[in-house]
């Protein structure tokens, strides 16, 4: 017990000597994407087929597994 409190006291102190630094965000770099949102996401839900794309990707991924299972019971050997 005592040696984790030791531990714990140098493991604070060790984190208050790091120099921590920051710098200011760069927008002309290739790697600052925009913020808010609806951004965080790989596809643009604003468009006018944005719907039907995602009940097709959500029956497809959802409805594979059970075809593929009624097949495998259905096929003969």
């Amino acid at each position: 017990m005592f040696s984790s409190a030791i531990r714990a006291k140098m493991a604070t102190s060790f984190a208050a000597r790091r120099g921590f630094s920051t710098t200011r965000t760069q927008f002309g770099s290739p790697y600052h994407y925009a913020e808010g949102p609806r951004t965080n996401i790989p596809f643009n839900p604003m468009t006018k087929r944005f719907f039907w794309r995602y009940w097709a990707f959500m029956v497809t991924g959802f409805g594979s597994p059970f075809a593929i299972a009624v097949w495998q019971t259905y096929k003969t050997k």
